[in-house]
């Protein structure tokens, strides 16, 4: 094992939390949809979730190669700047999960990295070109094409299934559920975990412990596919019911459409290296989902503050690592004084928390938790009513005539 100085052990410890705060923030990504369906309890479907994401860290080291090598110029890079970089990624994650916003922890760590490297080494270490080739591209085309998938194959799935007994069909799509949902987690693992094994094997070649374009070693690998397994055990239960319940209300061939969509598409990107967002692929292929069933809709609200979210966090993440990288720049009290902000910041986050607990307990127990707002609205009044609604509906709005009294004389006609 690589020889350590302190700097470096801090670092490597922070990359380790903000791993499990990444697993415990992108649990909804894989097992939302299965939880709100009931297709799988919710403890039941975290424990499984976090057993694969560990066996999927262990696939394909190609994301972690594309963080440690291709985003930021390796020469001149410090240990504390990638501790500045982690500073701000984590407390991202911890505001946006106290909030409930399904946000890229991916994109946070982008940020804190691309904004503490700034901060140090200028605008040139930054390399532009792989940044919107396999950060910023992935990012805007990761919701569309898992959406539109999603919507497609929600679509299909009911037209296939239109003249099938509706109690087995649903039965049959909850198994399909948990399967494609195990493929999301492993799929997670494959891109999520490799992204702090790649921050690690950054900090170690900064620290001067490996070689530039070293692959991340065997003992990063197993830390950080623990380290997000813990966290994604642990359960974003904020989160889930975003996801699950806030978003759209999904039947079990919704849920199995969206989940294989995303599983698909973050699958073909880790293949190819791209740090794609999970949040943003499932996220994308939920809303796909909710559209593609007839008189299913989204609420829009919730959409709108996700997008917020996701447009905030790059420059976010980045404008706290910055700071963060100038305060350790005064030497070591500084960085002292960056982790004491750290930990007093996620302990406030966390006594926050508490004032409403979300847990395994209650996480189904919401009805979408606010109105559905003027689109989905106007979506739903131009849904055809089902057969015998118009006619129950006019007869409801038609007054039944008065009862008449026999021994009454007749009403006159005026012509």
């Amino acid at each position: 094992m690589e020889s350590f100085s302190l700097i470096l052990a801090i670092v490597v410890v922070t990359a380790l939390a903000f791993d499990f705060t990444n697993g415990f923030h992108d649990t909804a990504n894989a097992m939302a949809t299965t939880i709100s369906t009931g297709a799988l309890k919710p403890k039941v479907a975290v424990a499984m979730s976090a057993v694969l994401n560990l066996v999927g860290a262990f696939l394909s080291v190609e994301v972690a190669n594309t963080i440690s090598k291709g985003l930021v110029d390796e020469a001149g890079i410090r240990p504390e700047v990638i501790f500045a970089a982690l500073v701000g990624a984590i407390l991202w994650n911890l505001l946006t999960w106290l909030v409930g916003l399904p946000s890229s922890s991916s994109h946070a760590l982008m940020g804190g990295l691309i904004g503490a490297t700034v901060a140090s080494a200028g605008f040139g270490a930054v390399h532009g070109d792989v940044l919107v080739t396999k950060v910023l591209i992935p990012a805007i085309a990761a919701p569309l094409v898992a959406g539109l998938a999603a919507m497609l194959a929600t679509r299909l799935t009911y037209r296939l299934g239109r003249k099938a007994d509706g109690k087995a069909s649903a039965k049959g799509y909850r198994a399909g559920q948990i399967a494609s949902a195990g493929l999301v987690s492993l799929a997670h693992g494959t891109n999520d975990a490799q992204k702090t094994m790649g921050i690690i094997t950054l900090a170690l070649v900064a620290g001067g412990t490996l070689a530039p374009d070293s692959d991340p070693p065997m003992w990063v690998i197993l830390s950080a596919g623990v380290a997000i397994a813990l966290g994604t055990y642990l359960g974003g239960w904020r989160i889930i019911r975003t996801m699950g319940k806030g978003l759209t209300d999904l039947q079990p061939q919704q849920g199995f459409a969206a989940q294989t969509s995303a599983a698909t598409v973050i699958l073909a990107s880790s293949h190819l290296g791209f740090s794609l967002s999970t949040t943003h692929s499932v996220s994308g292929s939920v809303m796909g989902a909710g559209l593609g069933r007839k008189g299913g809709v989204v609420r829009w609200s919730t959409a709108t503050r996700m997008f917020v979210a996701w447009g905030l966090t790059l420059p976010a993440a980045a404008l706290v690592a910055a700071l963060a990288e100038w305060v350790c720049g005064f030497g070591d009290w500084g960085t002292a004084l960056v982790a004491v902000f750290l930990i007093a910041s996620s302990a406030g986050i966390w006594k926050l928390s508490r004032r409403e607990v979300v847990d395994h307990t209650n996480v189904n127990d919401h009805d979408g938790g606010e109105p559905a707002g003027v689109v989905t609205a106007a979506m739903a009044a131009v849904t055809p009513p089902p057969a015998g609604t118009v006619a129950e509906d006019l007869s409801a709005t038609i007054p039944a005539p008065a009862p008449t009294d026999p021994a009454a004389p007749p009403a006159k006609t005026t012509v």
